[in-house]
């Protein structure tokens, strides 16, 4: 798979943006080559956490951080992809998840990627403050970089422990 490379030193933006795109696309190689079964598999150790859950939570992340963030919401209110969440209730991210959940998540990770791209690409400045949490655009963008790269600590454990594949 094409995988966008580490990001040469640039202006603040083109940084920001070339390190969102490297762990986006990292985070899709670790998913890359397994069938739906195996997106499902819980990682080791005990843990609830599985590809597709990461992916649905980078899906909700990409939603809080960039859509709603950036752009706000009609209603005024964030509206999630997998929620409400509830304290104490199911996580939508990650509980109860079979394999007819791969291809509907899939399609809602790769439709959110592209809607926080719109909605990063229409504030022009890294001050600017988001209709929707009112943090700058700089806050927002590390932010998500950093689910992103947070997570993808935790893909390659799982990955290794599906088929033993480890990576960058």
């Amino acid at each position: 798979m094409d995988r966008t490379p580490e990001p040469h030193d640039a202006d603040e933006r083109e940084l920001l943006l070339g390190w969102l795109s490297y762990h986006r696309d990292a985070f899709a190689a670790k998913c890359a080559r397994l069938d739906d079964v195996q997106l499902v598999t819980a990682g080791p150790a005990g843990t609830i956490m599985s590809l597709l859950g990461l992916m649905r939570h980078l899906t909700e992340m990409e939603r809080v951080y960039a859509n709603y963030a950036l752009g706000g919401s009609p209603t005024g209110e964030l509206e999630f992809v997998y929620g409400p969440y509830v304290e104490g209730g199911p996580e939508g991210d990650f509980d109860g998840l079979t394999p007819g959940h791969v291809e509907p998540s899939t399609a809602a990770w790769h439709t959110e990627r592209a809607a926080a791209d719109r909605a990063i690409a229409a504030v022009t400045a890294m001050d600017t403050p988001g209709a929707g949490n009112r943090k700058s655009l700089r806050w927002n963008l590390i932010k998500l970089m950093q689910e992103y790269a947070r997570h993808n600590g935790h893909a390659d454990l799982i990955r290794q422990s599906i088929d033993g594949a480890t990576g960058e």
